[in-house]
């Protein structure tokens, strides 16, 4: 295995680049070649195989869609409420909506992981342990609820993105007053966390 990590990591930018405007199924490493402008045949130099690109993806993906230390612990000065739960809400979905590729390519990955086991397993648990973070990041930080709580809001929030990030007109005047997709998740916080 060639062993460049800038190269390496230029390889991985471009198989979520084509994870998420072709699917699955576009992923080969001749498409990953063209993205990235290389010679074909240099990501067989860095990956065993589709498996091994996708985990490596799986893990970029992970770096990419990570909320900012910064943002977080300026986050952390606020009162202990459900507005701050809000506030951390509104950060998911902008990095969601900044990286718009990164989250298409993170749908890609589940819909892939449904079709084969042998990814269905790692990439499983990777999602598990993000939810696993996020309840133990709710406890640590003293907000409300608990991790049924943080389990209803990831469920919700998983929706709103989705619908938002694929067929954002779904969501258009549903709930007459309320803005897609600002104002939704504050009605998910407040549906969802108890007050105090």
């Amino acid at each position: 295995m060639a062993g460049n990590p800038e190269r390496r990591a230029a390889l991985v930018d471009a198989g979520v680049e084509v994870l998420a405007r072709e699917g699955a199924r576009g992923l080969t490493f001749r498409a990953v070649d063209a993205e990235a402008g290389v010679p074909v045949g240099t990501a067989s130099n860095y990956f065993t195989g589709r498996d091994d690109l996708l985990r490596q993806i799986d893990a970029r993906l992970h770096v990419r869609l990570a909320p900012d230390p910064e943002v977080i612990a300026g986050l952390l000065t606020r009162p202990k409420d459900r507005s701050l739960v809000t506030a951390f809400m509104h950060d998911l979905m902008a990095r969601a909506t900044r990286d718009r590729t990164g989250y298409l390519a993170l749908l890609e990955m589940r819909l892939e992981a449904s079709r084969r086991p042998e990814l269905r397993s790692s990439f499983t648990k990777s999602v598990r342990g993000d939810l696993e973070e996020g309840m133990e990041f709710h406890r640590s930080a003293g907000l409300p609820g608990g991790d049924e709580v943080v389990t209803v809001l990831y469920l919700a929030m998983l929706g709103l993105l989705l619908e938002h990030l694929t067929l954002p007109d779904v969501l258009d005047g549903v709930l007459p007053g309320v803005g897609v997709p600002d104002g939704l998740v504050e009605r998910i916080v407040e549906t969802v966390v108890p007050e105090g």
